[in-house]
């Protein structure tokens, strides 16, 4: 069995890709699969530290607001299409599997001209343009929320959930512990601020103004600023000596911090949502307004108006965050209420449901 899984970018992409890929690892160990991503993007350090594959593509995202840097675009564009062939002849997949991501599009339009079956994972709740252009010759689409068919054919939809690292459901430490493993005080409540693998410039701006109120107020945070910002942000609070505040570009162990976590501060990726229902926990949501369709803010939308989180539109946030934060701390109620509406929303075993989608079409 030959299984081929395009996509990435961002860790909402890889992270999906990986569980995925794992899954056919767990049903069927000799299987083969090879990843494609895009040339120079996170994944092509991620997946090969998975342990797979990982061909790449010169593909790039096309530029709305300077439409004059599309011919380069799409010259990049061509060139991988022509690739796309390449690795389809020399690999001879059963079953292409996209995840969303830049190489997506061309490696699953060439397996479709090819009449190789494809399965498109969707993780938002308002569909991206490349999987709405690959639906209609698409086999499966597997989707994580309610309402799918006003992107894609009704009757190739299947709602699986998002998959997501595993790992987070493994800790079995009580909360209290969890926050003495990341060196916080378990007596006092702790607010966990991330912003994707690179970093929000919004959320980090606003905790610079934040901070130091919650830490008064009797707040530990671990607050992940993401590589871009670590600087800046460290700089920000230099003169902050209180061993309840650790700022660090990248959080190693999210298992710990999602069970050491009396509340959440993060953008609206889907996988980040995926994860924040699986782990039942409260959580501010704040979505990027620079994403495509905007589809952050429709994720996060999917959630408020379940009361299964609070959302702070970006423009809102420097101003609103320190106080909803402060607010949310002081009401464990309103805390239990987000987190059990969260919660009920979540869908368990995402990537095994996938993998009996990708082993039907193979078979």
């Amino acid at each position: 069995m030959k299984i081929l899984i395009s996509g990435g970018g961002t860790g909402g992409h890889i992270f999906p890709a990986l569980a995925i890929a794992n899954a056919v690892k767990r049903r069927e160990p000799n299987a083969e699969i090879l990843f494609v991503g895009a040339e120079g993007r996170m994944e092509m350090e991620r997946v090969p530290a998975a342990g797979y594959e990982i061909v790449g593509l010169p593909v790039a995202g096309f530029d709305r607001r300077r439409l004059w840097r599309n011919f380069g675009v799409l010259w990049k564009l061509w060139r991988s299409m022509r690739k796309a062939r390449r690795v389809l002849r020399d690999f001879r997949p059963d079953v292409a599997v996209g995840v969303g991501g830049y190489a997506s599009g061309p490696m699953l339009k060439e397996a479709q001209k090819r009449g190789i079956p494809t399965l498109i994972q969707e993780q938002n709740s308002y569909a991206g343009v490349t999987n709405k252009l690959l639906a209609a010759n698409a086999r499966k689409i597997c989707v994580a929320y309610e309402g799918m068919e006003r992107f894609f054919p009704a009757e190739k939809i299947v709602k699986t959930g998002n998959p997501v690292r595993s790992n987070i459901m493994d800790v079995r430490l009580s909360r209290e512990d969890a926050k003495r493993q990341l060196g916080f005080n378990p007596n006092r409540p702790l607010v966990v601020v991330v912003g994707g693998s690179l970093g929000a410039r919004t959320i980090n701006d606003s905790m610079k103004l934040a901070v130091g109120g919650l830490l008064k107020s009797g707040v530990s945070v671990l607050w992940q600023t993401g590589k871009l910002y670590a600087d800046e942000c460290r700089d920000a609070v230099s003169s902050i000596d209180d061993a309840n505040l650790q700022v660090t570009p990248f959080v190693g162990r999210m298992d710990l911090a999602y069970r050491a976590a009396d509340l959440m501060v993060s953008r609206a990726g889907a996988s980040t949502i995926s994860e924040l229902q699986l782990v039942g926990m409260p959580a501010v949501l704040v979505p990027s307004p620079n994403v495509a369709e905007d589809h952050q803010r429709k994720n996060a939308e999917a959630l408020s108006v379940r009361y299964a989180a609070v959302m702070i539109l970006d423009k809102d946030c420097r101003e609103k965050l320190g106080e909803v934060v402060t607010e949310l701390l002081r009401e464990p109620s309103r805390r239990d209420a987000l987190a059990a509406n969260v919660r009920a929303m979540a869908s368990e075993g995402a990537d095994e449901a996938i993998v009996d989608e990708i082993m039907g079409m193979v078979k």
